[in-house]
């Protein structure tokens, strides 16, 4: 079975991506945040309703910017994901770990100089942001 995953790409005021380290399912890479697709919702709702869910923040107008296809997650765990990537440069509220079981915190860092491990879906998007491509 596939599933659809959201990875949504957060920049701030000096261009840099918000990015977290994973302590349950995915560790111990790095990620964006993100999450499922939820029945009957809409990659922009599930954008918003995953960024608050994990941060505390509420972006403003995410749009879809890439999808990927993540066969080296697949290879290591045997579960297959196509995620939707999706970009928001606007947000608003205070930047917290709501979810401290999944991660252990959020950093902003230069998407040119990710820390590593970082994880398959979330590697793919940023180099579609940065590339100007829409699928990797």
């Amino acid at each position: 079975m596939v599933r659809v995953g959201l990875g949504i790409i957060i920049v701030n005021d000096r261009g840099e991506v918000l990015i977290g380290r994973r302590i349950n399912i995915h560790a111990p890479y790095y990620a964006i945040p993100g999450g499922h697709l939820e029945v009957g919702e809409t990659f922009e709702a599930g954008a918003i309703r995953e960024i608050e869910e994990e941060t505390g923040l509420m972006i403003k107008d995410p749009r879809v910017i890439a999808i990927t296809n993540n066969l080296e997650t697949f290879k290591e765990s045997g579960k297959h994901h196509i995620s939707v990537g999706l970009l928001a440069t606007e947000f608003d509220g205070e930047l917290r770990n709501m979810e401290p079981e999944k991660c252990e915190g959020w950093l902003w860092v230069n998407p040119r100089e990710l820390p590593k491990p970082l994880f398959d879906a979330s590697q793919k998007c940023i180099e579609c942001y940065l590339e100007g491509k829409f699928y990797n």
